[in-house]
C-alpha cells in the first residue's frame, strides 16, 4: 500500500495458504515476463504456464528463472499432464518437470475420460516428486458431473496428495463450476463450499464478475486462478475494496446509507 487506509481487509502474507492468485501466462516473452514481475509479483502466487504451451513457448527456461527469482511458483498446467498421459508418456512427462527444476505439476482429466482411481494414482505417484495440484471438472461442454460427484472427487484428490484442487472454468469461465453465460452454477458451488475447507480450492475466474462474485462469497482470501496478466492489480483492487464492484463489501454498516 502507498498509503494506509482504514477499513481495507487484511491480506494474508506470502507464501500464502489461502488468498491465492494463479496467473495464467499463455506466451508472454521473458521481456512480458519481466514487465508483469515489476507490476504483479507483490500480488501473484502461481503461474500456470496455459494448456501445452510450455512445449512451443521460447525462452521457458529464462521465464522460470525470472518467476522464481521474484518468489512466484511456475508450473505447467494439467492440459500438458493429459498429452502426455495419452501418448502412454507419463515418464517422460516426469523427466520434463525435472529438465526444468519446476517444483509444482497439476493433474487433470478435462480433455480426456480417465478412471478417477487412475487419476489419483497419478497424484500419489507425483507428489513424491513436486507439489501437486489437481483439476477437477471437464473443459468438454456437455459432459454433466453430479454435484456429489464433483464434491468426492475434490475429497479423495485432496487425501491422495493434492495440495490444492481447482474448479474447472476453462480461459473463457463458460463451463465446469459457471454456466454458459459466464454466471456462476451456485448449487455446485455451494456443495463445494459447505463440504471442502475453501483453502484448499482454486476457483478458476477469469472474468471479473465471476471474481467479484467469489470474493462477496468467500472473502478477500478466496484462492482465485486463471488471471490473465494483465488483470492481477485490479484483482487485487478488488481484493481490497478498492474498485466500485467491491467498494462497500468491506467498510463498517454504518458506511452502507452513502451506497448509491
Amino acid at each position: 500500500m502507498n498509503l494506509n487506509l482504514p477499513y481495507i481487509p487484511e491480506r494474508t502474507s506470502k507464501p500464502r495458504q489461502s488468498g491465492l492468485t494463479m496467473m495464467m501466462d499463455k506466451g508472454l516473452s521473458p521481456r512480458e515476463a519481466e514487465d508483469f514481475i515489476t507490476s504483479s509479483s507483490d500480488y501473484t502466487d502461481l503461474v500456470k504456464f496455459g494448456f501445452g504451451t510450455a512445449l512451443i513457448t521460447k525462452g521457458l527456461e529464462d521465464k522460470i528463472k525470472i518467476y522464481k527469482e521474484a518468489g512466484l511458483i511456475p508450473y505447467f498446467g494439467g492440459t500438458l499432464f493429459e498429452l502426455f498421459e495419452i501418448r502412454g508418456k507419463f515418464d517422460e512427462f516426469r523427466t520434463f518437470i525435472d529438465r526444468y527444476g519446476i517444483e509444482m505439476a497439476e493433474v487433470s482429466d478435462g480433455s480426456m475420460a480417465m478412471p478417477h482411481e487412475e487419476k489419483l494414482e497419478y497424484i500419489r505417484k507425483l507428489t513424491k516428486q513436486v507439489t501437486v495440484l489437481s483439476e477437477v471438472g471437464s473443459k468438454v461442454a456437455g459432459v454433466d458431473i453430479p454435484n456429489d460427484q464433483w464434491v468426492g472427487m475434490m475429497k479423495s484428490e485432496l487425501e491422495a496428495g493434492s495440495w490444492k484442487v481447482i474448479g474447472e472454468a476453462r480461459e473463457y469461465g463458460t463451463i465446469g463450476i459457471y454456466r454458459k453465460d459466464g454466471s456462476a452454477n451456485t448449487e455446485l458451488i455451494n456443495d463445494i463450499v459447505e463440504q471442502v475447507s475453501m483453502d484448499n480450492v482454486i476457483w478458476e475466474a477469469p472474468v471479473k464478475s465471476q471474481q467479484v462474485w467469489f470474493i462477496q462469497l468467500c472473502g478477500s482470501s478466496v484462492n482465485l486462478g486463471n488471471i490473465a496478466p494483465g488483470e492481477v492489480v485490479s484483482l487485487e483492487s478488488l481484493r481490497l475494496g478498492l474498485r466500485g464492484d467491491t467498494f462497500f463489501d468491506f467498510l463498517p454498516e454504518s458506511f452502507h446509507d452513502k451506497k448509491l
